[in-house]
């Protein structure tokens, strides 16, 4: 996490300040549920909340002596609410603060990630129905083959990012679990009521059964799901990458005037946003593996995972976020020329269409192994830059001893390639219209 990849709000939810408050918030609340249960006295629970303060740099300075970051915490603390300090902590242990603060940061961390995913997915709709019928070629192994359309390309991204919100709403659902379970997670020191309450005051749902710790496969599926949005990330940054090649030139990012692209030559334009996202991608990912190797910890809980969370947590939230956002301008202000795709449609004679002229001999009664020959040994030469695709069919007797040459033209045409964007889009968008979700 550096600044350089980071917005504040999301940042934000990973600093100390953000993090001590969050356990004052919890141990607060648990003091009302207590009070509630006359397991300490009201009035206590009320001090809690009008003297209760935090210093970071204090917590900090004890920690050094205690090695403990809770204790420093309820020391610091205690020295602001005096004598009823006793009361706070009541019955829990510190996996009951650690593991319930870590879910509100993740909640509030994916809140912020849903939002950025809805702005991402308006901008590829507009988009999308911007270009609905800009023609161009699909490549398969980065070759040409049929026609599509530029806005089938975007298309195809909203409905994988829906899928990622998707994902990640759930994702939300798994990790909004709050422990106060004491040690081991048997409540032999504290109410479950206690939980329950703070629970109900943290938005959070309360933690079935928590060995002390909450179970680790929620965070793994968690950053599991993290790791998927960053791929989709990349694989749409990849395909604009690839479009923006000087000799594809389909489309590009967004050149600001002023802006320069290389120190050495000038006229460069290059993708240095989505070669950025591809990076982000990768780090994003790294936190997947870590988090699925959280979930196996000894008995009823250990540690090893903290260090890890520590890390993975924060940063891969906020890379994510910087992500989406990064990606969402892209998406915005991304240069399309339709008569570059013309051009390139173009650039094989033809042979974008061998599809439907082998259609067109098997469906004429030519076996499929025959059809696939002739249309082959017209194609090839094609390839190598010598002669029309159409012209060559035109001159193959066994070609044209099937079909006509009229029926030949008339399969040069690209609206056929198309005739189903429309349903396309009704799958992917339902009702159609640009600006709606």
């Amino acid at each position: 996490m550096i600044p350089r990849y980071s917005r504040p709000e999301m940042a934000a939810i990973w600093s100390p300040e953000s993090k001590f408050q969050i356990w004052f918030e919890i141990e607060a609340h648990a003091c009302d549920a207590q009070a509630k249960l006359g397991v300490i006295p009201e009035e206590a629970a009320r001090e809690v909340w009008e003297k209760g303060a935090f210093e970071v740099a204090r917590i900090d300075e004890i920690e050094r002596e205690t090695h403990h970051d809770v204790i420093a915490f309820l020391t610091n603390l205690a020295e602001y609410v005096g004598p009823s300090a006793r009361f706070v902590h009541q019955g829990m242990t510190s996996s009951d603060v650690l593991d319930t603060c870590f879910s509100v940061q993740l909640v509030r961390a994916t809140d912020i990630l849903l939002d950025d995913m809805e702005r991402l997915l308006a901008a590829l709709r507009r988009r999308a129905h911007e270009h609905k019928d800009d023609i161009c070629i699909g490549r398969s192994h980065g070759i040409h083959a049929e026609p599509t359309t530029f806005g089938l390309k975007l298309a195809q991204a909203y409905a994988e990012f829906d899928r990622c919100r998707a994902r990640l709403r759930q994702a939300r659902e798994e990790v909004a679990t709050c422990a106060i379970s004491g040690a081991v997670g048997t409540f032999a020191n504290i109410d479950p009521r206690v939980e329950e309450h703070v629970a109900a005051a943290m938005g959070l749902q309360i933690e079935p059964v928590s060995t002390q710790v909450i179970p680790r496969d929620r965070h793994a599926m968690y950053f599991s799901v993290l790791a998927v949005i960053a791929s989709s990330i990349e694989r749409l940054a990849t395909e604009i990458r690839h479009l923006q090649r000087s000799e594809v030139l389909e489309a590009e990012e967004f050149f600001a005037e002023g802006q320069k692209g290389s120190s050495a030559m000038p006229h460069k334009r290059n993708p240095i946003l989505t070669e950025n996202l591809t990076g982000l991608a990768r780090l994003v990912r790294m936190s997947a593996v870590p988090a699925l190797e959280n979930v196996a910890l000894w008995h009823e809980r250990d540690i090893s995972h903290s260090s890890v969370e520590r890390g993975i947590a924060p940063d891969s939230t906020v890379t994510l976020d910087f992500a989406l956002n990064r990606l969402t301008g892209v998406i915005e202000k991304l240069t399309v020329y339709p008569e570059n795709m013309t051009a390139n449609l173009d650039r094989l004679g033809g042979l974008i269409f061998s599809q439907r002229v082998l259609l067109a001999l098997t469906q004429a009664g030519v076996s499929r192994e025959d059809a696939y020959s002739y249309v082959q040994r017209n194609a090839m030469p094609v390839w190598r830059g010598k002669g029309n695709f159409l012209d060559l069919l035109k001159a193959d007797e066994d070609v044209m001893a099937a079909i006509s040459a009229a029926e030949l033209e008339a399969m040069f045409d690209l609206g056929y390639h198309t005739k189903h964007v429309d349903t396309i889009f009704q799958r992917v968008f339902a009702d159609g219209a640009p600006g709606s979700d």
